[in-house]
């Protein structure tokens, strides 16, 4: 067995990541209409996405020399189509096949690249800033933990996890797949145990609470150590 093979599996259970998530977009499990992908309500309400590329945005153009930015799970694009402008290269990428054909086709731009990685298992672009939307929310520790010593990597990470309100349990481990932690009452904290990030400093960027969802969308700046 290849390492790339042994990486994506515990004991001889594959990870179950990316029958999941195709299995989420051929069904319309986040909604949408039958004829194009959809990456849910987080990636379109605009109560949700607008205050988000706002304070990205910032944070992009506060740089005189533009980073080159990694998208990881960049789903239907919807967001990060409004960041590419911003930096000097834009590297889209997900586990998804036909969602990546589907971006290249519909997202033209010198600046913009988009790849079909399973973050988890394969080697990532190289950049000074990796975003994380809503991503790890899907995701088991286990594979968590496989995703952390790349993104350290990055000087800077933004982060998006939709997690309880108040205090709450992190980190309790989920199946990756359509469901999150919030089920559990817990969400995922890098900071927190078994995951223990090392940074250098943090910032929340943004915190979204609405009475359309529970619990809140937080969008948190960390700056690698």
């Amino acid at each position: 067995m290849s390492e790339h093979q042994n990486s994506k599996k515990k004991g001889n259970v594959p990870w179950p990541t990316k029958d999941a998530m195709e299995q989420i977009y051929d069904m319309k499990l986040w909604g949408g209409s039958d004829s194009d992908f959809y990456s849910g309500t987080g990636s379109h309400h605009p109560e949700i996405v607008d205050p988000y590329i706002e304070v990205v945005t910032s944070f992009l153009k506060s740089f005189e020399n533009p980073l080159v930015v990694c998208d990881l799970g960049c789903g239907d694009f919807n967001a990060g189509k409004e960041l590419v402008k911003y930096t000097q290269k834009y590297i889209a990428v997900d586990i998804v096949a036909e969602l990546i054909n589907r971006n290249k086709e519909k997202f033209k731009n010198d600046k913009l690249e988009f790849h079909c990685l399973d973050i988890a298992a394969d080697d990532l672009p190289s950049g000074n800033c990796a975003i994380v939307r809503q991503v790890l929310q899907h995701l088991s520790n286990a594979e968590i933990q496989l995703i952390l010593p790349k993104l350290a990597n990055f000087r800077y990470l933004i982060v998006t996890e939709h997690i309880p309100e108040g205090d709450f349990k992190a980190n309790v481990d989920i199946i990756s797949g359509q469901g999150i932690r919030l089920k559990k009452k817990s969400g995922v904290d890098l900071l927190a145990s078994p995951f223990n990030l090392k940074i250098k400093e943090d910032k929340v960027l943004l915190s979204v609470k609405s009475n359309k969802f529970d619990g809140l969308i937080l969008t948190t700046l960390y700056k690698t150590a």
